[in-house]
């Protein structure tokens, strides 16, 4: 179901956009929202380009980053992931780079998971969920200054269920994908 279609008959819609903020990662504006009573309020929307991220698991082990977040100032355990900030670029492209750069993996194959949206309340941004049980490790091309700090971290793929449910996963696009991958039997000790 498309935007378009939850949408229709709402009574809402769009009757203007001001930019407020251009930055490296979000653009921020004022968006003119007209009301099924025909009011104009304005709401204040995040843009962001969407992400990928990649379940990957890798001879026997899910390959997780540990890494600076600024936004909470600590570090997370997430599957690597990243914006899709390059023009053009297929989503399952910018997953198989984001692989390479974050951890050295380079996948073979790709199985889209599924995809979500992070915060409907204020910003648009889509993630899409790969998982990869075919890699070839490679070296990391590293791109930006938390991941040349990140902690590349490897749990046997027998261990995971503990992680997702003793809390020390707490990176929603983390949890939805390792999730999604032990739903489809993608991280079964047998494999």
């Amino acid at each position: 179901m498309s935007v378009d279609d939850q949408t229709a008959g709402s009574g809402f819609s769009i009757a203007g956009a001001e930019p407020l903020l251009s930055g490296a990662v979000i653009h921020v504006e004022t968006v003119k929202m007209r009301t099924p009573g025909g009011d104009i309020v304005d709401r204040q929307v995040a843009r962001h380009p969407g992400a990928v991220a990649v379940v990957a698991i890798h001879e026997g082990h899910v390959v997780l980053v540990r890494q600076y977040r600024v936004a909470i100032d600590a570090e997370t355990i997430e599957i690597p992931a990243g914006k899709r900030d390059i023009a053009g670029e297929l989503p399952e492209v910018a997953a198989a780079r984001e692989l390479v750069e974050e951890v050295g993996l380079e996948p073979q194959n790709l199985e889209l998971l599924g995809s979500f949206l992070t915060a409907v309340g204020f910003c648009d941004e889509e993630i899409l969920i790969y998982a990869t049980s075919s890699c070839i490790a490679v070296e990391r091309a590293v791109d930006g200054i938390e991941e040349a700090h990140s902690t590349i971290m490897r749990i046997p793929v027998a261990d995971i269920d503990a992680w997702l449910f003793d809390g020390r996963l707490t990176d929603a696009k983390t949890l939805i994908g390792l999730f999604w991958a032990r739903e489809r039997s993608l991280l079964s000790p047998d494999g």
